[in-house]
């Protein structure tokens, strides 16, 4: 099988790319190394060591670097743990077991237990999402709470769209460029970012498995408090469908659609941060 990354040389550019900006880690931090059943996984841990445990779970074809502009606010009440998730272009290791497969709750498991967390809340964006929201459905014990940015797991993928996607990024910085404006809709890309997401969707292989979507029995068990954000104009996910089985299967969570927002959510530090203590003092 063929690696997650194109050549040796991409994986060093990105890698050196992502620590450089990990320079610029806007709260005091550790870089931490949890040893799991599928490899070493990177985790930058910041805010008080005795505060209530945030796993944040980042999108794919990105890393923790995402989390810079949020972690400022969110230490305020919570110890963070930005994950780089495995088989992603982060400091993690490559391995991709099948999404269908009790193999990420696993992999969470170790993780948290390294961590010293038994539970936890969540945040995920896209793909780190649906990783949430299937450790939610695997070990509901284990997650205080869920907020969940343009999640992949409860509507459908827009396989049209992703399809387009795949084939634009395989024409160089053109081809990113063009796939990433589809993705951000009318959200502008700081361009740091871009230039990031050019580096690392020139020399990465995403992952081409689709993340399985929920069953309505399963979002029926989700007990814990849950926030779903999510863009109206969402071209990779279809956000309709996700606001009506959460409405119809989650009738107590907070549902929230941002009219003119893509895939790429514009800024939701503060209203995450709302729901997070929200949800820490229902559940205390």
């Amino acid at each position: 099988m063929k690696g997650i990354y194109k050549s040796e040389t991409g994986r060093l550019a990105i890698e050196a790319f992502y620590r450089k900006a990990l320079e610029r880690w806007p709260v005091a931090h550790e870089q931490l190394r949890i040893p799991t059943r599928h490899g070493d996984t990177f985790v930058i841990a910041c805010g008080p060591a005795g505060a209530s445990p945030l796993v944040l779970l980042h999108g794919s074809g990105t890393n923790s670097a995402m989390w810079m502009r949020d972690v400022v606010e969110w230490t305020k009440q919570h110890r963070v743990y930005a994950v780089d998730i495995i088989g992603e272009p982060g400091l993690s290791a490559p391995a991709r077991p099948p999404l269908r497969s009790n193999a990420y709750a696993d992999w969470l498991d170790d993780v948290c237990d390294g961590l010293g967390a038994t539970a936890a809340s969540f945040v995920g964006m896209s793909l780190g999402g649906w990783l949430a929201l299937d450790y939610a459905v695997r070990r509901p014990s284990r997650v205080v709470s869920l907020s969940l940015l343009s999640p992949a797991g409860i509507g459908a993928r827009n396989q049209l769209c992703m399809l387009k996607a795949m084939l634009m990024l395989l024409l160089g910085k053109f081809g990113v460029r063009k796939a990433m404006s589809a993705a951000a809709g009318k959200s502008a890309v700081a361009a740091p970012l871009a230039q990031y997401l050019t580096l690392i969707f020139e020399n990465f292989r995403p992952r081409r498995e689709t993340p399985p979507v929920r069953t309505e029995l399963e979002l029926k068990t989700l007990s814990m408090p849950v926030q779903v954000i999510v863009g109206a104009k969402d071209a990779m996910l279809h956000a309709a469908q996700t606001r009506e089985r959460v409405a119809r299967l989650l009738p107590n969570a907070e549902m929230i659609v941002i009219d003119d927002a893509g895939h790429m959510l514009p800024p939701q530090t503060a209203r995450v941060a709302t729901f997070l203590g929200r949800a820490l003092r229902v559940t205390a």
